[in-house]
């Protein structure tokens, strides 16, 4: 069983920094597509970050140069720093992996996400 448990979430006032976490169980997740993804009460869930399986990355307009996603393959582990936080960055974030097929490429792109882990909460204050 695929599972995938994040970490390193809490609360910062704004203009902080939070590193998220992200190690996956049974799946090694250079092989597939690797996302971070965030829901606010009441929005829906939007993605944030990927990660390709040739190390191309993508993110959301609102992250872009105040995010950064990274993996390391030895420890399959998902990474997500997140610098400059705003108030509007608080949400629940969870990360995801595709494993439907390996070579995972325009991750950006998918709709469709096969695991997920439960979430890390991230709170930032005015």
């Amino acid at each position: 069983q695929v599972q995938l448990v994040e970490s390193g979430g809490g609360s910062v006032p704004a203009g902080g920094s939070l590193r998220l976490s992200c190690v996956v169980a049974d799946a090694p997740i250079g092989l597939y597509c690797m996302g971070w993804f965030r829901q606010a009460p009441g929005m829906e869930r939007e993605g944030v970050a990927t990660v390709d399986s040739d190390g191309s990355t993508g993110y959301v307009d609102s992250v872009k140069g105040r995010f950064t996603i990274s993996r390391d393959n030895a420890k399959n582990a998902l990474y997500l720093q997140m610098d400059s936080l705003k108030p509007e960055d608080t949400a629940l974030y969870s990360c995801a992996a595709d494993i439907r097929i390996p070579f995972g490429a325009f991750c950006h792109q998918r709709s469709t996400w096969t695991y997920w882990g439960q979430g890390t909460q991230v709170t930032v204050s005015s």
